[in-house]
């Protein structure tokens, strides 16, 4: 993305009345609670605009649950979540509204409405909250379809007519519907094969290098880790114990991190990615 548009962009944020200096993701002494289960307990984290932020942790430690939070789909029991320095508990509805056109989501199993073509799933945002025609909006979906690689002939096909990996595109291609700044991503590989899960790590980092996202994702996937993030954050203890670039991660007194990136799959990875090689 140019400077121009960068410039564009920030302009578009100051007259939603939105920080464009500030981080696009603050979270501040964030407590999470289900019954009796503290799932986060005064957890920080800010993500820095236009960065590819991979979030890591054991079962449990409630990946799911700060995404959920950060996008509005949880309140928090206590502390604060800021999108472009706006606190959304406390968002007004045309901020919100505005909050909402600059994110896209794609969640694991791409949540594509099974009735609908993918093309008809990728319109759909756009009917519901633009004024475009519909000549506008085909010929937009279609661009969308065409971004996430997939051929044209997908657009009229079914979430059952496609492969998984074909699934993952048609979602992704739903969550830049808006020309999101930011992009959520929940475990984004998970079911693909080795070599699928390899395309759509580089469809993701060709991405957000030429749109200028910033990227949230959670997932498992350690080549996916090594390859296309910029840093990566370490959810145990109810909080964020670490946010480093994954490297740094490998030399962590914490138990859990070094289990995770110094055992044998993470040790494979890291072989991988240093020889060159292809994902293992």
């Amino acid at each position: 993305m140019t400077d121009q548009s960068d410039t564009a962009h920030d302009q578009s944020l100051a007259e939603d009345g939105l920080d464009a200096g500030a981080p696009p993701i603050e979270v501040r002494g964030l407590r999470s609670v289900f019954g009796d289960n503290v799932v986060h307990d005064n957890l920080d984290l800010v993500v820095k605009k236009g960065e590819v932020l991979g979030v890591v942790g054991g079962s449990g430690t409630g990946k799911s649950v700060l995404l959920n939070t950060i996008i509005g789909l949880k309140e928090p029991d206590a502390g604060v979540v800021r999108i472009f320095g706006q606190d959304i508990q406390h968002a007004s509805r045309r901020k919100w509204s505005a909050i909402e056109r600059r994110w896209g989501v794609l969640f694991q199993a791409g949540a594509l409405f099974s009735s609908l073509t993918v093309k008809e799933n990728v319109a759909a945002p756009l009917h519901e909250h633009t004024d475009l025609s519909r000549a506008e909006i085909s010929d937009l979906a279609e661009l969308k379809i065409a971004l996430v690689g997939l051929p044209p002939r997908a657009g009229a096909l079914k979430p059952s007519e496609l492969s998984g990996g074909m699934r993952k595109r048609a979602g992704l291609a739903r969550a830049l519907a808006f020309d999101p700044e930011l992009l959520f991503l929940d475990e984004p590989t998970s079911g693909l094969d080795p070599i699928g899960a390899a395309g759509f790590d580089e469809l993701i980092l060709d991405l957000s290098r030429s749109l200028s996202l910033t990227v949230f994702m959670i997932t498992h996937d350690l080549d996916s880790l090594y390859t296309i993030t910029d840093r990566v954050a370490v959810l145990a203890d109810k909080k964020v114990v670490a946010v480093e670039p994954v490297h740094a991660l490998e030399h962590s007194d914490h138990p859990w991190i070094r289990e995770y990136f110094l055992g044998p799959r993470g040790r494979a990875a890291q072989s991988a990615i240093r020889g060159g090689g292809t994902r293992v």
